[in-house]
C-alpha cells in the first residue's frame, strides 16, 4: 500500500476527539448555511448540477474527512432544498423539530438496528413504549405496531396483514407453506380460502398510489383495487362502499380490505371514518386508515374530532415525518389487535431463537436491519410534549384557512377544491383567459418557479384538469408570507402568458 493512501477512519472510543472535531466542523458549516437561507433553493440550472456531480471522480479520494465534508457543503448543502423556508410550498415536506435533529445525530454515532433485542436492548424498549403511546393516541388501548420507512411501507404492511387474514384458515403459517394449529402439529389446511385472483381492495381514486402498488407487490391482479365513489369534496361515500362490497361479493370475489384516507395527498380531505367503520363492521371487512398526512390531528387540541372513528380501524398508517415535524424517516404501522402482526411473522433461528425470552421486533417488521427512528419522536415528546406538536399543526391549518379565503376572493386565481388539512389547489385564470390557456400554463408556472428557486409549488390533476398546488406544513410561515408568494406566482403567470401571446402573434404574422 502506498504511504500516501488515506486510511478509512472508523469511529471507536479512541476516535472520540476526532469525531468531535469532524462532526463539529460539519455542524458549524451547516449552521452557517441554515442561517443564510433566503429562498427554498438556488437558481443553479439543472444541467450545471448534473455536470458538477458527474465531474466528481469517486475513485480519487480527497484524502481526509474534513476535505470531503467541505465538498459536501459546497456541492450539496449550498444547493439543497430547504423545507423550512416560507417559499417552500410544494410537497408534504415539513421543517423539523430541533430535539429530533439532535436525536438523529446520536443515532448516527451509535448506529443501532432495532430488529433483535441483543442489537438494541434499551432501544427496543423505547420503540415499544413510543408505539404504545401512538396506539393509545389513536384509540387502541391495547394496540401495538412497528416503525417503518414511510407511509408506502406502512400501507404495504397493512395490506399484507389483510391479505394473510383473508387467505388464512385460522392456523399459523410455517416456512414450508403448511399450517399449524395453535395446540397441534403442522397439518395441511382443509378449509377453502380465497385465491389471490379473487381478492379485492376497496379505496377511492384519491387514495395514495401505494395502495395500488402494494396490491401489485402482493401478487393481486390489476383489477384487485376497486374505486369507491366519492362526494363532491373527494371523500369516500359510505353508501357507495356498501354497494361496492355487495357488487364484489356478487361477482364471487372477496373484499380483502377497505382503505380509508385521513388526508388525501392532493385535496387534503378525510374520508368519513365513523360511517365507513359501520359498513366494515357490518360486512366483516378489514378497515385500514391511511393517516400518513392527517396523523397530526391525533394531538390537535381543536380538530381531533376530524378523526372520529379511526379507533375502529384494524390498522392505521401514521407518518410522523409529515405533521409531527420529524426528520425523515419516521413512520409507523399501528394495529388495534397485537395478534394481527403475527399474520406476517417469520421464524429465523439466528434472529428469534425460541429459547430466548426477548422482545425481538423482527417478528413484527417487514425489515430486518431497521433504523431506531422512534428515538426522534421520543426526544421531541420529552422536550416539548404532544400538545406542542398539535398546536403547531393547528397553526398550519389556521394559516391554510386564511390562504383559502384569499385565493377564493382573488380576481385572477381560481380555488379548485376545498381542504380539511393544509393543501391549496388553485389555478391562474383571470377573466378573458380560456380554460385551455389556463391549463397550458400550469406546468410552465411550476417549472419557471423551480428554475428561479424563490417560490416552489407543485402540480397535480383534479377532476381531469391540471392545477397548481400549495402544501403548507410550516408553523413558522404566516398567511401574509404565503399571500406574498402567491403574488409572485401570479406575476410569473402573467409574464408567461404575455410571452406566449407575443410568440403566437409573431408566429401568426410570420406565416401570413
Amino acid at each position: 500500500m502506498n504511504s500516501d493512501t488515506p486510511l478509512l477512519e472508523i469511529l471507536t472510543s479512541d476516535a472520540a476527539d476526532r469525531y468531535r472535531v469532524v462532526v463539529g466542523g460539519a455542524v458549524d458549516r451547516t449552521a452557517e448555511r441554515l442561517a443564510g437561507v433566503v429562498s427554498p433553493t438556488t437558481d443553479t440550472p439543472a444541467a450545471v448540477l448534473r455536470d458538477r456531480v458527474a465531474g466528481v471522480d469517486l475513485d480519487r479520494p480527497l484524502g481526509s474527512a474534513d476535505a470531503a465534508l467541505a465538498e459536501v457543503d459546497d456541492l450539496f448543502t449550498a444547493e439543497a432544498v430547504w423545507f423550512h423556508d416560507p417559499g417552500y410550498l410544494a410537497h408534504l415536506n415539513c421543517p423539523v423539530a430541533v430535539p429530533a435533529v439532535a436525536a438523529e445525530a446520536v443515532l448516527a454515532v451509535v448506529n443501532p438496528s432495532v430488529d433483535t433485542w441483543d442489537q438494541s436492548r434499551i432501544g427496543t424498549e423505547i420503540e415499544r413504549r413510543v408505539v404504545r403511546w401512538a396506539a393509545e393516541t389513536v384509540g387502541f388501548p391495547t394496540g401495538d405496531g412497528i416503525f417503518t420507512s414511510g407511509g408506502t411501507q406502512s400501507n404495504l404492511h397493512a395490506l399484507l396483514l389483510a391479505r394473510q387474514a383473508a387467505t388464512s384458515d385460522g392456523r399459523t403459517a410455517t416456512p414450508d407453506g403448511r399450517t399449524a394449529a395453535a395446540d397441534g402439529p403442522a397439518v395441511a389446511s382443509t378449509r377453502r380460502v380465497p385465491v389471490l385472483d379473487d381478492l379485492v381492495v376497496l379505496a377511492t381514486a384519491s387514495s395514495h398510489f401505494s395502495v395500488r402498488k402494494s396490491a401489485m407487490l402482493l401478487g393481486l391482479p390489476e383489477r384487485a383495487v376497486v374505486d369507491v365513489a366519492t362526494d363532491a369534496a373527494g371523500r369516500m361515500r359510505p353508501d357507495a362502499l356498501a354497494h361496492a362490497i355487495a357488487d364484489v361479493r356478487r361477482e364471487g370475489r372477496t373484499p380483502m380490505a377497505v382503505v380509508a384516507t385521513a388526508g388525501t395527498t392532493d385535496r387534503g380531505c378525510i374520508d368519513p371514518l365513523e360511517p365507513i367503520a359501520d359498513v366494515c363492521d357490518l360486512e366483516d371487512v378489514w378497515l385500514h386508515v391511511d393517516a400518513a398526512y392527517g396523523c397530526g390531528l391525533l394531538v390537535s387540541p381543536t380538530r381531533r374530532g376530524l378523526l372520529d372513528g379511526i379507533e375502529r380501524a384494524r390498522t392505521v398508517t401514521a407518518d410522523f415525518h409529515k405533521s409531527f415535524f420529524q426528520p425523515v424517516s419516521s413512520s409507523a404501522l399501528l394495529v388495534r389487535d397485537p395478534a394481527d402482526l403475527g399474520l406476517a411473522a417469520w421464524h429465523a433461528d439466528y434472529l428469534n431463537p425460541e429459547d430466548a425470552d426477548e422482545p425481538n421486533q423482527v417478528d413484527k417488521s417487514l425489515q430486518t436491519t431497521r433504523r431506531f427512528d422512534a428515538l426522534k419522536l421520543w426526544t421531541t415528546l420529552r422536550a416539548s410534549g404532544a400538545d406542542a406538536i398539535g398546536r403547531a399543526f393547528d397553526t398550519v391549518l389556521d394559516v391554510t384557512e386564511r390562504v383559502h379565503d384569499h385565493v377564493a376572493g382573488h380576481a385572477d386565481l381560481e380555488l379548485v377544491a376545498p381542504t380539511q388539512l393544509s393543501t391549496v389547489l388553485f389555478r391562474w385564470q383571470p377573466e378573458g383567459v380560456s380554460e385551455a390557456e389556463a391549463d397550458a400554463l400550469v406546468a410552465p408556472i411550476r417549472a419557471a418557479l423551480l428554475a428561479e428557486g424563490r417560490v416552489l409549488v407543485a402540480k397535480t390533476v383534479v377532476d381531469g384538469r391540471p392545477c397548481n398546488k400549495l402544501t403548507l406544513l410550516n408553523p413558522s410561515t404566516s398567511a401574509e408570507q404565503v399571500v406574498s408568494a402567491l403574488d409572485h406566482v401570479v406575476a410569473t403567470a402573467e409574464r408567461l402568458h404575455a410571452a406566449r401571446a407575443t410568440h403566437t402573434t409573431s408566429t401568426t404574422g410570420a406565416t401570413r
